[in-house]
């Protein structure tokens, strides 16, 4: 008799719950994410369309989803398929037939009821992993079906260029796509062998196995070294990237001795797959053992230690003369991989005579640019940020405009950008409907300044207005996409009662407001568009919100090289966009290149590390899939507009073999260079990063001839930054500014560097290209310093300043106010080379406002003379006039070394106790403007009308100090005060600006 609680028979049910539960939590889970990816993918076409780029997206959709479903599907039947087999050609007995069950048959038995389910799990994880894989490589199936010959063939296998660029890679992913799936295969049916009894591990015995089992691994095996018989003979091609030898490309040990062992070993991997062919109709494991052994010792042999011993004792003991020919080789293919094959080096004495030139008429010298990008930064903050939500992009950028004269004039240029809604301010509406946008072009003359040491703002304001903005016809100069763009926002909703913010009024406390009314961005206007962004960055106010209506518009991927990136994704961006003012409208600016790594006996080289400097910011690097490239070209000019957001991209470069395959696997997606506009032309430079890495592959490869490039000897270093701390090993960067080149007939705008020899602290070469789109364009130039002149280097001439003027600069940086120096330009001039440098001072920090800096000062130096003053036109005529200036470097005194006193002075030539105490009372009287010009600074607000006062005050003081110094006869030695004493008489101080 059984006794049992009443409700026992409902307890015993409730498991049914939890089995109707997972199932159910996983089709929701399942339905969740496909929601989420068609989100994803249908926001993704809206985005293409809106940028009328939608043929860019359905062919890399159509691409990919070809790519996955092909590359799956052949894995999937090729591993499943001998998983199958293996299945099917079992033995046909039970558990024990061999004596007591063992391991395979207790795995079997609890297997081979859920076979079926575990086969469809590991052939779905197979599927996801293999095809995300081959559809990750759509670049490589595009080049290859679209590749256009280059019409140039590499040196050792006479094939196009185009064979490696294109043709190459396809293969080897194709190989390398068989290899992992014949890998695979043999795994799996092993496993399932083992598994159902197809073989057994026996002690004693060994292996026991089936011949079916035999037979069917041996052709797996076979085939995996047959395939290993084509990666021989295909890695001979692949000799033309090796690493080897002393530069990049086939070495004489890959000619001699690798490419005969890889025709060698492919022979042999063939005669071992036909072994292991044999092993299906041959029992035993005799064969394959041979032609396994056989394998193995011959790649170790002939493949490793016949190389390594021709490279021992062939190639060692006399490299240069074995290598020549191969550097040869390299040299050639560099250079004609990076564009310098053209490069014109020219021989150049550098010794001018100051007496001889004016330059005061040459507008290339006194109209060089002396704003600093990088500070001047910050000065653009402070004056032309007017309110905290705006800020400007570090470092500002250079470009180049007419002024009222009709001159072309370099300029630094800005856009005032929104960093987002005030910090207590910061909710959804405010972010994403309300501070939408920023406002208004800044820019400033590179070699002009206000009477205080500020830019002369010709573009300025809130609403914009200035000489450069009236002479361009700016119509529209609101900001929806600029690099600061990085969230979206939602414009346009309504035009009856405008809600994003626009501008400050000029008076009182209030605001314009606006509404966006461009074509950028996706409508907004149905239900189902809402909700699928709502979905994408899951914000269910995009839903909800009474001001998203039908007029609005989403706007994102607003960063300009985002946008870029985007539409033409085979592209590799600058890494500085440039605002510029086109047709009445602000437009961004930037430069794509076409890069590769498989350009055959190139030098391959890291992309971070060519463009990588002083002024480069580190997060405006964009990451590359492949860092390393040995091919590159400035292919394509792209615009996007910063209201409206229209991308487009202009084929600059159209004898590309590169960009001619992209245009064809994307038409339409490039026009022709002549759709550009004439005042679009007048923006376009000479992109900065392409020349960063020209400048990288010259400091080398302007040797042409082997045996010297062997030695090394003339291998240059690009300079460190000078105005750097000293312990910074950052390399300078380049320089926009006009350049006359020697024999030139006028100055043209133009990217510049300078070189340092390998080993050595003086001057090597300087380096310009044509940035102005013409004739000239892309015309790289060098003028090499010959070996018996001796010419200051970047470094050296910042110590001369330094040294030279420590009292004059010590005097501007009295109290906690910081000196700061900007760029160092280099010119040739009057055939010498003329060193610019402007020196800064800024406020120090806690003064009631963020410190930015002033120029004060502008240092010049001309073969050994050196001057200073608080213009260009002052430190110029202290070098280029009849006599000769007091501060001049001895040819037997080494540049930055202060000038020798002589040892005795005569009676006659000392000074009086009552010179002493005049120049000591100047001093004091210089200290003391300077000390009230600080105190004025500092003041909150500052008072700049004491500070001009002061200003004042501390010119009159030095420029009575500096009439007495010259009157007065030489000061002894002892009574000579060190270089870096503020009070030191023997500076030749030259007056401040005022303001």
């Amino acid at each position: 008799m059984s006794f049992r609680s009443p409700g026992a028979g409902r307890a015993m049910r409730l498991p049914r719950r939890p089995r109707l539960l997972v199932p159910v939590t996983i089709a929701v889970a399942a339905i969740v994410v496909l929601l989420l990816i068609f989100a994803s993918i249908y926001t993704d076409y809206l985005w293409y369309d809106s940028v009328d780029f939608s043929s860019v997206f359905s062919t890399l959709l159509v691409t990919q989803i070809v790519l996955f479903v092909v590359g799956s599907v052949l894995m999937v039947g090729i591993v499943g398929g001998n998983m199958v087999l293996a299945h099917r050609t079992r033995p046909m007995f039970g558990p024990g037939m061999f004596g007591t069950p063992q391991g395979a048959d207790r795995y079997r038995m609890s297997l081979d009821p859920h076979r079926r389910l575990v086969f469809l799990i590991g052939m779905g994880i197979l599927t996801l992993f293999t095809g995300s894989s081959v559809a990750g490589q759509w670049k490589t199936w595009l080049l290859f079906v679209n590749g256009t010959p280059f019409g140039k063939k590499d040196p050792q296998f006479q094939l196009d260029v185009s064979f490696f660029m294109f043709t190459y890679p396809f293969l080897r992913m194709v190989l390398n796509f068989l290899f992992l799936a014949v890998v695979l295969s043999i795994i799996a049916a092993a496993i399932v062998h083992y598994l159902y009894g197809g073989f057994r591990i026996q002690s004693p015995g060994g292996v026991h196995a089936t011949r079916a089992a035999r037979a069917h691994l041996s052709v797996l095996l076979g085939v995996f070294v047959l395939l290993k018989a084509v990666a021989y003979w295909l890695d001979r091609y692949g000799l033309v990237f090796s690493e080897r030898g002393f530069v990049g490309g086939a070495s004489y040990t890959d000619v001699n001795a690798v490419l005969p062992a890889k025709g060698i070993l492919a022979v042999i991997s063939l005669i071992c797959a036909v072994i292991f062919f044999a092993g299906v109709i041959r029992p035993g494991g005799m064969f394959p053992g041979v032609a396994f052994g056989l394998l193995v010792l011959s790649a170790v042999l002939i493949g490793g230690v016949y190389p390594a011993l021709v490279e021992q004792f062939q190639v060692k003991p006399n490299q240069q003369g074995k290598e020549e020919q191969y550097i040869a080789r390299n040299i050639t293919g560099t250079r004609e991989a990076y564009g310098v094959s053209d490069t014109e080096i020219t021989t150049y004495d550098a010794k001018g005579e100051p007496q001889q030139a004016e330059a005061a008429k040459d507008q290339t010298v006194s109209g060089v640019r002396l704003l600093d990008p990088t500070l001047v930064a910050k000065t653009f903050q402070q004056k032309q940020r007017l309110k905290g939500f705006y800020d400007f992009t570090d470092p500002v950028d250079v470009d180049r405009y007419k002024g009222p004269d009709g001159t072309v004039s370099d300029h630094l240029v800005a856009v005032r950008e929104l960093t987002g809604p005030p910090a207590e301010l910061d909710n959804w509406i405010n972010r994403h409907l309300i501070y939408t946008h920023g406002y208004g072009f800044v820019a400033a003359p590179g070699n002009k300044v206000s009477s205080g040491g500020l830019p002369d703002f010709d573009a300025k304001d809130m609403p914009v207005g200035g000489d450069l903005v009236n002479s361009t016809g700016l119509k529209e100069p609101r900001i929806y996409f600029g690099e600061h763009g990085t969230d979206y926002v939602i414009a346009g909703g309504s035009k009856e009662k405008p809600l994003e913010f626009d501008y400050p009024e000029n008076e009182g406390t209030g605001q314009v407001n606006t509404s966006y009314t461009g074509k950028g961005g996706v409508p907004l206007d149905s239900f189902f568009n809402r909700l699928l962004y709502a979905m994408k960055y899951g914000e269910i106010n995009v839903l909800l919100s009474s001001d998203v209506n039908e007029q609005s518009r989403i706007l994102y991927e607003r960063n300009p090289a985002d946008r870029v990136a985007k539409v033409a994704p085979f592209l590799t961006l600058d890494s500085d966009p440039y605002p510029a003012i086109v047709d009445g409208r602000i437009v961004w600016i930037i430069d794509g290149y076409t890069t590769a790594n498989e350009y055959p006996y190139s030098q391959s080289e890291s992309w971070g590390d060519m463009i990588r400097d002083a002024a480069t910011d580190p997060h405006a690097i964009a990451p590359q899939p492949r860092d390393q490239i040995n091919y590159i070209r400035n292919s394509v000019k792209a615009t996007v507009d910063a209201y409206d957001g229209t991308v487009t991209l202009y084929g600059w470069d159209p004898t590309d073999p590169l960009l001619k395959a992209w245009e064809k696997s994307f038409p339409g997606l490039v026009q022709p260079k002549d759709k550009m506009s004439a005042e679009l032309l007048e923006h376009v430079r000479y992109p900065e990063d392409m020349f960063k890495v020209q400048r990288h592959v010259l400091s080398r490869y302007h040797i042409t001839d082997a045996r010297s490039f062997y030695s090394g000897q003339d291998f240059w270093n690009v300079p460190k930054d000078p105005s750097t701390d000293d312990k910074a090993d950052i390399k300078q960067p380049p320089y926009y500014l006009s350049v006359k080149m020697p024999g030139a007939q006028s100055a043209t705008f133009s990217l510049t560097t300078t070189f340092v020899p390998k080993q050595g602290p003086n001057l090597a070469a300087f380096m310009a290209v044509d940035a102005t789109p013409g004739e000239g364009y892309g015309k790289l130039q060098i003028l090499r310093m010959t070996a018996n002149t001796t010419i200051s280097s970047p470094g050296q001439v910042q110590n001369t300043f330094a040294n030279r003027f420590a009292g004059e600069l010590n005097l501007l940086g009295l109290g906690k106010a910081q000196i700061r120096y900007g760029n160092l330009l280099t010119l040739p001039f009057a055939g010498g080379l003329v060193y610019v440098e402007p020196v800064y001072v800024q406020a120090p920090a806690g003064s009631g406002q963020e410190p930015y800096p002033i120029l004060a000062r502008v240092l010049v130096m001309y073969g050994d003379k050196v001057g200073s003053g608080d213009n260009l036109g002052k430190a110029l005529e202290q070098i280029f006039t009849a006599e000769t200036p007091a501060n001049q470097v001895t040819p037997e005194q080494k540049p930055g070394q202060q000038p020798e006193q002589k040892p005795e002075q005569k009676p006659e030539q000392q000074r009086t106790p009552t010179d002493s105490a005049a120049l000591s009372g100047l001093v004091e009287r210089a200290q003391q403007a300077y000390a009230d010009a600080q105190k004025a600074l500092s003041a909150d607000p500052p008072n700049w009308g004491d500070y001009g006062k002061a200003q004042q005050a501390l010119k009159e003081a030095l420029d009575e100090l500096n009439r007495m110094q010259v009157s007065l006869p030489p000061a002894s030695p002892t009574a000579t005060a060190e270089p870096s004493s503020s009070a030191s008489p023997s500076v030749s101080p030259s007056p401040v600006p005022t303001g």
